[in-house]
């Protein structure tokens, strides 16, 4: 078997084909409706690719489908090889964005040789603890010992008692922001509003738990209410409305309104927070809300005494630096990352960490400070309260944006059965699935319509996950199978030229979210390690980080990265990536980075993008589901005509109305945006022929109000639903030759199934 791909294979009449994900035969409807169902509960069919917080996770099933699309012949059947076992050990594919590692790890499942780099060094971490190996029995080993010395500590930190005088456990203690008025001094608490705790699901549960600004008592009520009774000192009120709105708030003593921020710099610090309740879990399982105590004032308050008298804790002392995305926080006077913690927070955090460096053993060591470090996410002053009926901790990373919290939430840091974001929590649900699914990996497969309860779970596909990644770059030799991840700039590898079959990847967008502004508050405590595998520098920020606001900066730095993947992939290799954005200079920087790099657009398919409940979508006019798969080959080695723009948009409508047609077959419900990025993705591929960067550039410019115009012109053909096919139909082989268990007994693999046509790269 060559590890070199052939251009072109033939099929039995002779007739030359390319590549599946070349032609319009690639299956998006099936691709996105795979997508759509992990895309719900992707911490549980992805498992190994979330063991960390990374921002912008592309879908598994996706990668899967572009990494076979981009070696099976034109003519080929996506959701039948889909299903089958590959083994592509002779392949090589790099990803120079490579984020959390999604394609590497869908590249391991297929047997690839597998190369990862990204300049992030939390991204790098996460990926290599994620696909890396760890035994369950040692991590068990390693917990207990940590549970029954520091998380018997830490576990002290969050007692109380219950409404009856019994010993319980505190939940959730729930805090509000406090600033001084600008016009008497007098303290504001910026409630927004005084119900702080709701169900997930209100319209089936509206029970609700307000804070009564006269007594701070706390008592149920209903979410439709606009006036309420407090039944301890009957003071009636709206408890839909606080004193804090918008950007302002308005003095409870003077009743002048003022500016938050201005209040905030005038104190010249972070606002104070005021503890007024506790969710408590009695010794019976029960739940009981209650008001903060002067108990419950005095332990926190040993907490801060405590703390100041540790000056050996291992704490973050990184500052913040200005940029899109800290410029809120700073401007709320939050100057390093250790002013996004309480002082309990502090305490229970170094205790914590410093147990956890004294681990004797390195995988379990460095395991648990990924664990750790995923629980600084959900314990800081800028997560909030969802309510009951799902995870109760909203992440501080919800908006995309460091959005200082006025009703923030302290959870139970070392964690109870019934806690959300705990450190134990998350050691039992991201360490262990991704450990399940490294020692069984499978794949959805789905029975009619694309809904969340509609999967099954195919096992036997790939072999367990070696679980060996080396850090060694470049590369002396690649091994079946190797992975090897790097951190550094990908506009200099190091690699060889020629060296690579496939580049797959998903690279940022110019102008969306900064990802080193925000991983620098997990980098404030991963450079505090003294074995820190990717450096302890001041920031993860970097100049050749290919993320600027400006769209010509930012296409000469995608360029750079381009370049060097030119030069290192195989002259009939492919670039295939995702993207998608809704503005035409997005657009045009990425065209004129990828032609700038020699590369020519081949073709684009719509399919599923990675979000489903995201609060940037859900909060959207014409959200964006749609990632736009853009195919690339060498310019050199595409020999089609040049056409002009009007031909080439007549074209492009045509197949994005054919695609389009097939995702709302498929149940999809397409927004202006989506239409917009599938017929933006075509129009490139069909003008990119024989053009310069900046042509194509110039031609997406001026043809942009058409473009607009013929995708709003998309005409919906009327839905005709799937029928759902027998499964075993649909995957093309007989039931027995299938392992079809939600929780397999044993990890065992099913026998190899040959595919029915030779691959076009072999």
């Amino acid at each position: 078997m060559s590890n070199r791909p052939s251009k072109r294979v033939t099929n039995d009449t002779g007739h030359a084909l390319g590549r599946l994900i070349e032609s319009d035969s690639f299956p998006c409807g099936f691709v996105s409706r795979l997508a759509e169902a992990e895309s719900w509960r992707k911490e549980i069919y992805r498992p190994i690719y979330h063991v960390h917080k990374w921002w912008a996770k592309r879908l598994g099933s996706v990668f899967r489908a572009t990494l076979l699309g981009s070696v099976l012949p034109e003519d080929d059947d996506l959701s039948t090889a889909f299903y089958q076992r590959h083994d592509l050990r002779h392949l090589t594919v790099f990803d120079p964005f490579m984020g959390c590692g999604t394609t590497i790890g869908e590249a391991h499942k297929l047997g690839f040789m597998a190369l990862g780099r990204d300049i992030n060094p939390v991204a790098c971490e996460s990926a290599r603890v994620g696909l890396s190996a760890m035994d369950k029995g040692a991590l068990m080993q390693a917990f207990a010992s940590l549970s029954g010395s520091v998380g018997e500590r830490i576990r002290s930190l969050y007692q109380t008692t219950d409404d009856q005088g019994n010993a319980s456990d505190v939940l959730y203690h729930f805090w509000v922001k406090r600033v001084p008025c600008l016009h008497c001094s007098s303290v504001v608490d910026l409630f927004p509003h005084y119900v702080f705790a709701r169900n997930a699901m209100p319209n089936r549960k509206p029970e609700v738990r307000v804070y009564c600004p006269s007594c701070s008592h706390v008592f149920p009520s209903l979410i439709h209410e606009r006036e309420v009774k407090c039944p301890a000192c009957s003071y009636q009120f709206d408890p839909h409305q606080g004193p804090a709105s918008g950007a302002n708030a308005i003095c409870g003593s003077c009743r002048q309104s003022f500016p938050v921020a201005v209040a905030v710099r005038t104190q010249k610090r972070p606002p104070d927070h005021r503890l007024y309740a506790k969710l408590v879990l009695k010794a019976n399982g029960d739940k009981v809300y209650m008001q903060a105590t002067d108990v419950d004032l005095a332990a926190y308050a040993a907490c801060s005494k405590q703390l100041a008298v540790s000056p050996d804790l291992p704490l973050p002392r990184l500052k913040l630096a200005d940029g899109h995305n800290t410029r809120q926080a700073i401007n709320y006077c939050y100057e390093t990352w250790r002013d996004f913690f309480n002082d309990r927070q502090l305490l229970a955090l170094g205790w914590l960490h410093q147990a956890i460096l004294a681990l004797p053993n390195e995988t379990e060591r460095e395991a648990m400070l990924a664990v750790f470090s995923g629980t600084l996410e959900f314990n800081n002053v800028f997560a909030s309260y969802k309510g009951e009926g799902t995870g109760a901790i909203r992440h501080m990373f919800a908006h995309h944006i460091l959005k200082p919290e006025r009703m923030p939430i302290e959870g139970n840091l070392w964690g109870t059965p019934k806690s959300s974001g705990s450190f134990s929590g998350l050691f039992k649900n991201r360490l262990f699935r991704a450990l399940e699914y490294q020692a069984a990996p499978f794949e959805l497969a789905l029975d009619g319509a694309a809904r969340p309860d509609a999967e099954r779970k195919i096992y036997g596909l790939s072999d367990p996950f070696s679980g060996t990644v080396s850090l060694m770059w470049p590369p002396e030799k690649m091994a079946p199978r190797a992975i090897h991840i790097s951190c550094g700039s990908s506009a200099n590898t190091g690699l060889q030229d020629h060296s690579i079959d496939l580049v797959i990847t998903d690279p940022p967008f110019f102008d969306n979210v900064h990802y080193s502004e925000l991983a620098d508050f997990f980098y404030a405590w991963q450079q505090l390690r003294p074995d820190s595998r990717f450096g302890t520098k001041g920031s993860t920020r970097h100049a050749e980080e290919v993320q600027d606001a400006d769209a010509n900066c930012f296409a000469a730095k995608l360029r750079d990265v381009l370049s060097e993947c030119h030069r290192v992939l195989k002259d009939d290799g492919l670039l295939v990536f995702s993207y998608h954005h809704s503005r035409n200079d997005g657009w045009t920087s990425l065209a004129a980075a990828v032609v700038g790099a020699g590369f020519t657009f081949i073709n684009a398919h719509p399919v599923r993008a990675e979000m489903s409940v995201a609060v940037p979508k859900a909060q959207a006019k014409e959200p964006i589901q749609l990632d736009s798969l853009l195919v690339c080959r060498k310019a050199d080695a595409d020999a089609r005509p040049s056409i002009s723009p009007e031909a080439a948009l007549q074209e492009a409508v045509e197949r994005a109305q054919v695609k389009m047609t097939s995702l709302e077959q498929h149940g999809f419900v397409l927004s202006g945006n989506d239409r917009r990025v599938a017929v933006m993705g075509q129009f490139i591929a069909c003008m990119s022929p024989q053009r310069e960067a900046a042509e194509l550039a110039s031609i997406l410019n001026s043809w942009s109000e058409h473009i607009d115009r013929a995708a709003s012109g998309f005409v919906s053909n009327p839905f005709v639903p799937l029928q759902a096919k027998p499964l075993a139909a649909a995957l093309g082989e007989a039931p027995e030759q299938m392992v079809l268990l939600e929780h397999p007994p044993e990890y065992k693999v099913a026998k190899p199934m040959p595919p029915k046509k030779k691959p076009a790269v072999s």
